[in-house]
């Protein structure tokens, strides 16, 4: 096999989205694969919408997945430039020979006369195709249409024949040549339109295989009109199924955030979004689904992926996120803590020792409990402020009870008196309460459980207790008395076994 040289070419127009991020993958995995080259090119050519805040997110997003390129911005190259505003007189080089040589013309006509003659021709059940009006134009007319109006250049697509080639993924495809209009390749403004900027792109850059949507297919017969008109050889191509939403339709923002800065705000792992992108077309076998990603190069291949509609279920994501997690080392969990709870105010900036070990010790029972980063702010915040957010239905259901005073005061005591300060000791203690109550556990821990975090879901309580420290606990459980107590008149009784 020739040298393997695949691309991703985004358009910097938004965010990068999942379909995106999952052809940036497909491509880079089969380059790692054959060990050969990755390249990013940058298709900025849609002049109004393309940004440098566009660019810029791209990036830092496919550096967030580990997706590294070998050309490309900030990396260089024999090929660039790699941004295509960049290449433009070399757009225009190619369009120049294109015209000297008879195979593209100027196209004159106006916008509202090509939308004239589309809507006459789709009236009369045809296809919209242009009439080639300007081809036929004499020079005389040309040269007075050139000091009048703006102009396009069109390419000459062949009448007769058909484009004809076989895909990695489908197969063999064909499209009739006369099914292919005159597709304006250079627009009046200078700019080249995008199926001739990535035909010349992909020449020069010696890119192998292209490998995007399958809803490129008519772009790619184009394509190869153009690479033959240039006398230029042809790439191999794969044409990777779609990715639906879990209702099989095409994947848009109506199912929801689609975009890879998303996934990582919420606090989804790089790994295990790779992981999750790599399977949205392509599996190893019939029940694999977790793959590090030296598996996922030394696995892939584009005989493997299918042709059918990929399903992005959020669920399965936030499954998968959790394995990750808790396969995560607890010192690197800590860190990642430690970026959010730092975010949201609740610790310093810097990570010290102390606060290291802290955030350990919170995300040991932490760790099996979560499925997204996103979920640790909301769930330590308790241990960090002593300004609950009370969860008023727990409250109400667990606060609310007779026995809850005498219950905590005894807690407050047996607490005082512990020694040594340990989470065994601490979940005995919660054991014997419950032999006195006569009750079930539940019944004691729920309310020790509300009064010091806010809410009735906690990592277990005796680690709640430990991590806080003997004097958080108390002075947060006599607050507890005191809100019980205020509200006792407003609720009815509800005593345990020992104090009815």
């Amino acid at each position: 096999m020739k040298e393997v040289r695949t691309r991703y070419a985004p358009s910097p127009t938004g965010y990068l989205h999942v379909g995106g991020a999952r052809t940036a993958l497909f491509n880079w995995l089969f380059a790692r694969h054959h060990g050969g080259k990755f390249i990013l090119r940058i298709e900025d050519t849609d002049v109004v919408r393309s940004t440098e805040e566009s660019t810029r997110a791209i990036i830092e997003a496919l550096k967030w997945l580990e997706i590294d390129w070998d050309e490309g911005p900030g990396v260089g190259g024999p090929y660039g430039p790699y941004v295509q505003s960049e290449r433009l007189e070399i757009y225009r080089r190619y369009v120049e020979q294109l015209l000297a040589e008879g195979k593209a013309y100027r196209c004159y006509c106006t916008p509202e006369e090509l939308k004239e003659r589309r809507e006459r021709l789709l009236a009369e059940g045809k296809a919209p195709m242009y009439d080639r009006h300007c081809l036929h134009l004499s020079e005389a007319e040309r040269e007075r249409l050139s000091k009048e109006r703006p102009s396009v250049v069109r390419f000459l697509s062949p009448d007769e024949g058909e484009v004809r080639f076989v895909d990695h993924i489908r197969g063999e495809v064909v499209f009739e040549n006369k099914v292919l209009d005159d597709l304006v390749i250079l627009k009046s403004d200078g700019w080249p339109t995008y199926n001739f900027a990535v035909v010349v792109d992909d020449h020069l850059m010696r890119i192998s295989h292209v490998i995007r949507g399958e809803d490129h297919l008519t772009n790619t017969a184009r394509q190869i009109q153009l690479y033959q008109a240039l006398g230029w050889e042809v790439p191999e191509f794969a044409h990777v199924p779609l990715i639906l939403g879990t209702d099989r339709t095409r994947l848009s923002k109506r199912h929801g955030a689609v975009s890879v800065g998303y996934y990582r705000e919420e606090g989804f792992l790089p790994e295990a979004m790779v992981n999750y992108l790599a399977l949205l077309g392509w599996s190893y076998d019939d029940k694999t689904e977790i793959f590090s990603r030296q598996q996922l190069i030394e696995f892939f291949s584009l005989e493997r992926v299918s042709k059918h509609g990929a399903i992005f279920d959020v669920k399965k994501l936030e499954w998968m996120n959790g394995v990750y997690i808790r396969e995560t080392s607890l010192e690197r969990l800590a860190e990642l803590a430690h970026e959010r709870l730092s975010a949201a105010g609740l610790v310093p900036k810097e990570l010290d020792e102390g606060l290291r070990r802290k955030l350990v010790q919170i995300m040991e029972p932490l760790q099996t409990r979560i499925k997204t980063l996103g979920e640790i702010v909301p769930s330590t915040r308790f241990f960090f402020s002593d300004d609950l957010e009370f969860d008023e239905k727990a409250v109400q259901k667990f606060l609310h009870r007779d026995y809850v005073p005498g219950l905590f005061a005894r807690l407050i005591a047996r607490l005082l008196e512990l020694d040594p300060w340990d989470g065994a000791g601490i979940e005995q203690l919660f054991k014997g309460l419950a032999e006195e109550y006569n009750a079930k556990l539940g019944d004691v821990i729920q309310p020790a459980r509300v009064a010091l975090t806010g809410t009735s879901v906690s990592p277990p309580i005796h680690d709640v207790i430990f991590i806080l420290g003997r004097e958080r606990t108390v002075e947060r459980l006599r607050r507890g008395v005191d809100m019980a107590s205020d509200a006792l008149a407003a609720a009815p009784a509800d005593k345990p076994a020992a104090e009815a």
